[in-house]
């Protein structure tokens, strides 16, 4: 397998590529330009949404808008690119990092310290209508986020401790915390995932050049290496959600290659999950 570049963007820090199933689309975001992305690889079709704050990620909504994690909270655009909040509560030197939706059509929603002070952080639940559940505290970089195909179980990175953790789901929470992996030193630093249909877990390796695939029982089966250094998470998308989606980053590189920053494709990496979306 080989990764191509499916968009040629120069992003400061690319993140959470999602597929969009409705639209055909995949949306990503560049979290410190405040820029939501979108791609429609059968038309090569591009629209950029510029942000008042920085979005730390954007899912697409059932009722066709765009739910957003920015820094001071989590809103959402309507279809007709009006903006509300859902949830705000501003905390000065914080913003929203990675999210994703569960398969109730919530979206559970990561932040981090700009200085990535350790604790610094938080995950939430966010229900459609508004109401905030908070599910992790203490959290240093809260990233990858994501759910097995039957919904029992949720795997999750907090990028600094270099683990993939996996939670029992228990209703609209999660209990018995586990480790499912560690990224040993010098391979990178685990960042944003996706989960494919056999229940397997891709994750991104910041400064690792490569997407892993893990199995559910935590064995190393797969790498893909990539032409950029800092990848930050990992999506499928495309017809069949036969492709993977790669976003990277070129923030804090020192003479960053002209590829730094681009999102990448994987054609035919393996089989995806169909995402919900927000309010579904």
């Amino acid at each position: 397998m080989r990764a191509e570049v499916a968009v040629r963007e120069r992003a400061r820090l690319g993140e959470g590529p999602t597929w969009d199933a409705a639209t055909g689309r995949l949306i990503w975001v560049d979290i410190l330009s405040s820029r939501v992305h979108t791609y429609e690889p059968g038309s090569g079709r591009r629209t950029v949404l510029a942000t008042e704050q920085h979005v730390g990620a954007a899912k697409p909504c059932a009722d066709g808008g765009l739910v957003v994690n920015l820094r001071d909270g989590v809103g959402s655009y309507a279809a007709d690119g009006s903006f509300s909040w859902l949830h705000r509560e501003p905390v000065a030197g914080r913003r929203g990092n990675d999210a994703a939706v569960a398969p109730d059509g919530a979206l559970w929603a990561g932040s981090m310290a700009y200085d990535e002070t350790p604790g610094g952080g938080n995950l939430i639940r966010v229900a459609p209508g508004g109401a905030v559940t908070e599910i992790l505290g203490d959290v240093t970089v809260s990233n990858g986020t994501g759910w097995s195909p039957d919904g029992t179980l949720m795997y999750y990175v907090d990028t600094p401790t270099r683990r993939i953790d996996v939670f029992d789901v228990v209703g609209e929470r999660v209990c018995r915390r586990r480790e499912l992996v560690t990224v040993e030193e010098g391979a990178g630093y685990p960042d944003g995932l996706t989960v494919d249909a056999e229940g397997c877990v891709w994750v991104a390796l910041w400064d690792g050049a490569a997407v892993r695939r893990y199995t559910p029982s935590g064995v190393l089966d797969r790498t893909v290496r990539l032409p950029v250094r800092r990848p930050t998470a990992c999506a499928f998308g495309g017809a069949g959600l036969g492709d993977l989606y790669v976003s990277s980053a070129r923030v804090g590189l020192d003479s960053p290659s002209p590829l730094e920053g681009a999102l990448l494709v994987v054609p035919g990496a393996g089989c995806g999950v169909p995402q919900p979306a927000f309010g579904s």
